[in-house]
């Protein structure tokens, strides 16, 4: 912060405010002009998010948070840690933030008019200045390990394999084109970014996909699990663009690009400080492939044992994923329960064979508060993966039941982050 002086701050601070009234109006803008001067960073922006205005939201409640805790930025280290992983999936390079900052501070004037005078105007340019270095530091730290664990950049991989889990979700096996194994490790929970062209929209576009999987001694191969998104849904709003090429026009033998595995929300299965902490694992729909991954490393071998306790929500047992992978672990491992709650039971379903709870959507209330939650252990942790509403009433419910925010992790699918 060395860069920024007491009274800029003082002015960023003060600002605050006026950035919550008209700040998707100056992130707007914002996007409207840098896709104008630099159409090739098209490329780099999700247009779905586009398209729904949530990226300019995102934006401006990063703008906002930043304006707030300036002078105390340990508050917004989760957000910058959450923000950088996808930053490097993207392949974001420091050139670009100057190309963003200039966009960002004549946003602000064009938008502010007059009430942005040249001392808000360089306040915010030092702020971002200062901000934009947090980011190009943590950043070129993963991209130095990523080069010394695997690779930095684009790499071309190949579908080994599709495999339906689901009546709207694929899994694809993906091997390095190049044929050069094992590949680097990661840990349970991160994602990776795939990146393939699309005829419609004439350019490039990444999205990223949790690994549904636990790392492969070999590591012959990385998997992910796709939704087809048909956009009907209030969370998603439009078709899922590559979600829908993946599911219709990729087969085996096609290729696309991925960049190295991200991501802060993960579990590391040899951590000895987590040796008999209970593990909760609650997804819901699509949610459940990073608590996939995260379950296959909990129980592979060497791991650290924990108690673990997987809580999945589906619509109906036809869209739920990895429903005999689990009980196939449960059987295996002992210290694993699994309770699935289907909102639509089926001629077929059987209690105990494809759900435990039917005709309802998912209630803790409905669970042991200890055998299944670990209510009362004040180490157990939870790791919550679905639509941004569902995670947020989990997160309300086991805070009713007395859990620590600060043990509640949740994985959000798109940009920005889940409101506190």
């Amino acid at each position: 912060m060395a860069a920024v002086t007491e009274s800029q701050i003082a002015i960023v601070k003060a600002t605050a405010p006026v950035l919550q009234e008209h700040g998707v109006a100056i992130t707007t803008v914002f996007y409207e002009n840098l896709f104008r001067d630099v159409p090739a960073l098209l490329n780099v922006f999700n247009n779905a998010n586009q398209a729904t205005g949530r990226q300019q939201r995102a934006l401006a409640g990063a703008v906002l948070a930043y304006a707030t805790y300036i002078d105390d930025l340990p508050k917004l280290k989760h957000a910058v840690e959450r923000i950088a992983h996808k930053h490097v999936s993207l392949q974001v390079t420091p050139e670009q933030y100057d190309i963003v900052g200039r966009h960002l501070i004549q946003a602000i004037g064009q938008v502010l008019g007059d009430a942005a005078t040249p001392e808000i105007v360089d306040a915010w340019d030092a702020a971002y200045g200062a901000l934009a270095q947090v980011f190009i530091n943590r950043e070129g730290e993963m991209y130095k390990a990523n080069a010394a664990e695997g690779w930095v950049g684009w790499r071309k991989f190949r579908i080994a394999r599709k495999e339906r889990e689901s009546s709207v979700i694929t899994s694809f096996y993906l091997i390095p084109a190049d044929g050069i194994a094992p590949l680097p490790k990661y840990y349970p929970g991160q994602y990776v970014s795939l990146q393939v062209p699309v005829p419609q929209l004439d350019r490039l576009q990444s999205r990223q996909y949790s690994l549904s999987e636990g790392p492969k001694p070999a590591g012959e191969y990385y998997r992910i699990s796709v939704k087809k998104e048909d956009g009907v849904a209030p969370e998603t709003n439009v078709p899922g663009v590559i979600s829908n090429l993946l599911h219709d026009h990729y087969n085996v033998g096609d290729e696309v690009e991925l960049s190295h595995p991200q991501g802060e929300f993960y579990v590391d299965p040899s951590d000895t400080s987590k040796a008999g902490v209970p593990a909760v694992l609650i997804s819901a729909g699509v949610g459940a492939t990073p608590l996939k991954a995260i379950l296959d490393g909990l129980t592979a071998a060497g791991a650290v044992s924990r108690p673990i306790s997987w809580i999945q929500s589906a619509r109906s047992s036809a869209a739920l994923p990895f429903g005999e992978a689990v009980r196939q672990v449960c059987r295996e491992h002992d210290n694993v329960t699994a309770n699935v709650f289907l909102r639509n039971l089926g001629p077929d379903d059987q209690v105990g064979v494809h759900y435990e709870f039917g005709d309802m959507r998912l209630d803790l209330a409905k669970l042991h508060p200890e055998t299944h939650l670990f209510a009362t252990d004040p180490r157990a942790e939870y790791f919550v993966c679905g639509p941004e509403a569902f995670m947020v009433d989990v997160r309300s419910a086991l805070i009713a039941l007395g859990v620590d925010r600060s043990r509640i992790f949740l994985e959000l699918f798109g940009t920005g982050d889940v409101p506190e």
